[in-house]
């Protein structure tokens, strides 16, 4: 799933970003700024420093079976039951909520527990997301799935939901409630986006129009990352529209966070990004930039249609690559990136509403800033 959504897919090329999706020009190949990249990554240490003791925390209460898939999925065990110095993601979620709670004055530390639940419901949806796509291969290792069975995987996503839960159940915070009321509601709001986009696989390349993909993606990725964003809010005592204003910023930032992981998908570096070459190419997924190519009306466009109205593997050995050159040819990386901006420009705008100050806001723009000029 997207947010049901796997961290980065593939590509045989890596990304060429020729502007940044906050409008800044930008070198080929360019990584984040020195000084936005060193805060952003400062920010996401101190939020993996802070919850990852509660994610243990919680992750020991399961039993033993689900216990194991939840502490390799994580990178902190090997699948034999070993301890591990593995990849346990970015925190991008749990960061926002704290950088949330510090932009409008309220504690870090009351926090953790609400942040710890949101990097939960993340985890859930990967191991759920791998199991449906197939992926073999998430944060460099093979997939939970791979290594112990569908069913084990998709039981340990369940209790991964149902800790974050019970993390806010029992957070004595005034905030704990509304909070776990918005989180349930974001998790009913990414199921919906994952099965329009399983429905979407099975339709025809003409049959997807970018409004529904659009819609979609908000709902796989913008959901999880606005909810991050609100439960801060909630958290520091914020009122209901400083709360819906941070609930849109981290929509819009996590539809130009999907935009340029599509872009990723199809042109990133396999030695960076961990996954394989050209999944969603191959599983022939209605990703934002082929949509957008595929409705270009150009001779490319003819050409990507046709490409996509077959199973991967019945064209010549070149066929990946002709599909690659086809989205880039009928415009759909153009238009992902300058999506991309238009929808940061959006988040701009709404986390000006609750927070005018930009240096209060700093953590929360560091954060946006690096998870969409990302190469991986």
């Amino acid at each position: 799933m997207g947010e049901f959504m796997t961290d980065t897919k593939q590509g045989p090329t890596e990304i060429l970003e020729r502007r940044s999706p906050t409008g800044r020009p930008m070198d080929r190949q360019a990584p984040p700024g020195p000084v936005d990249g060193q805060e952003a990554a400062g920010i996401l240490e101190r939020a993996r420093a802070s919850v990852d003791p509660e994610l243990r925390r919680a992750i020991d209460t399961l039993p033993g079976s689900m216990r194991r898939v939840a502490l390799y999925h994580f990178g902190w065990e090997h699948a034999d039951g070993t301890p591990a110095a593995g990849n346990a993601g970015k925190a991008i979620r749990p960061a926002l909520v704290l950088a949330a709670v510090r932009a409008l004055g309220g504690r870090h530390g009351a926090a953790v527990r609400a942040a710890a639940a949101v990097e939960l419901v993340h985890n859930f949806t990967l191991l759920h997301d791998d199991v449906m796509d197939r992926d073999t291969t998430r944060r460099h290792r093979p997939t939970a799935w791979t290594v112990f069975g569908d069913a084990d995987a998709i039981l340990a996503g369940d209790a991964l939901q149902a800790l974050a839960q019970q993390l806010l159940a029992e957070d004595p915070h005034p905030a704990s409630s509304a909070a776990a009321a918005r989180l349930a509601a974001c998790v009913v709001e990414l199921c919906a986006g994952q099965q329009a986009d399983t429905a979407m696989e099975k339709l025809g390349p003409g049959e997807v129009t970018l409004d529904d993909c659009l819609v979609m993606a908000e709902a796989k990725t913008g959901a999880l990352i606005g909810c991050a964003c609100a439960v801060g809010a909630l958290y520091a005592g914020a009122d209901d529209e400083d709360v819906a204003a941070l609930d849109a910023f981290g929509r819009a930032a996590g539809l130009a966070f999907q935009l340029i992981d599509d872009v990723i998908g199809i042109w990133g570096d396999p030695s960076r990004t961990g996954k394989p070459a050209g999944a969603d190419l191959i599983a022939r997924k209605k990703s934002l930039p082929v949509v957008a190519a595929l409705g270009s009306g150009t001779p490319a466009a003819d050409e990507l249609a046709e490409l996509y109205g077959v199973p991967y593997g019945e064209g010549d050995a070149g066929e990946l690559e002709r599909t690659v050159l086809a989205v880039e040819r009928a415009g759909g990386r153009d238009w992902a990136q300058v999506q991309a901006a238009d929808r940061m420009a959006r988040a701009m705008h709404e986390l000006s509403r609750a927070i005018p100050e930009p240096e209060a806001a700093g953590g929360l723009l560091a954060l946006a800033e690096f998870v969409t000029r990302r190469s991986n």
